[in-house]
């Protein structure tokens, strides 16, 4: 697979740095580069944008403004000097959010983040279909207590679809909507109890009970299709498949 990239950004430097790394990626196209959120309308209405290197702090529109604006956003990479914006972006359902100055690493996972999603975006899903099963049992009184917005939620595990981590980020998606909150992944995985709730993929926790089928090496959840990470595959498909 080949994404097709544009960055937005009106600092030349973080330009410079994201082009250089795109051009290390082969599976990485550059389809162009703005400084500006407006000059990106162009490029995203002929539909030859897979993915956006999006800066979030720019003159006339912000970036948070320009993604709120667009009706059929392509996938989305914040890249920005300014943390505090990150719940305001995973609440837009970007792939990732990265710091600056960006270390080739953590490029590097978000953009295989966004390579995960396209491909399964790609992907049919209509293969073998399994009976969306009820809510475990076991869950139904306990609940996960999390921070956010100066609050503190207690989540019913029967209400959890899955859990996403976003870099520093967790969102825990459930029935009613989700929650986005500074926690992680490895707290939360040691907090919900196997086998009604697996963690399948480094970036996804998910309620075991609400998988609606498996197709080769994704889970359909909800309205999501999450993928099973290499490393995971051997241990949860049995549990799954069980």
């Amino acid at each position: 697979m080949n994404a097709r990239c544009l960055i937005v950004d009106d600092e030349p430097l973080a330009q410079r740095v994201v082009e250089k790394y795109i051009e290390q990626m082969p599976m990485l196209t550059l389809a162009g580069k703005c400084s500006c959120a407006i000059d990106a309308v162009p490029y995203l209405n002929g539909g030859g944008v897979d993915l956006v290197f999006l800066d979030i702090n720019m003159p006339t529109l912000t970036g948070v403004d320009f993604l709120r604006s667009l009706r059929n956003p392509p996938l989305v990479i914040i890249t920005t000097a300014y943390p505090e914006y990150a719940i305001e972006g995973f609440e837009l359902d970007v792939v990732d959010y990265l710091l600056k100055p960006i270390p080739f690493e953590r490029f590097f996972k978000a953009v295989n983040k966004a390579l995960d999603r396209l491909r399964l975006g790609a992907a049919p899903v209509a293969l073998a279909a399994m009976p969306v099963p009820e809510p475990l049992s076991a869950t139904e009184n306990a609940v996960l207590a999390v921070k956010a917005d100066k609050r503190i939620y207690k989540i019913p595990h029967s209400t959890i679809l899955f859990i996403e981590g976003l870099g520093d980020y967790v969102t825990i998606h459930t029935v009613k909507g989700k929650i986005t909150s500074h926690d992680t992944m490895k707290r939360l995985e040691a907090e919900l109890c196997r086998p009604d709730f697996l963690r399948i993929h480094k970036s996804y926790i998910i309620a075991a009970g609400r998988v609606e089928y498996i197709e080769g090496n994704a889970v359909k959840v909800g309205e999501e299709l999450i993928p099973i990470g290499k490393s995971y595959r051997d241990e949860v498909l049995p549990l799954l498949e069980g």
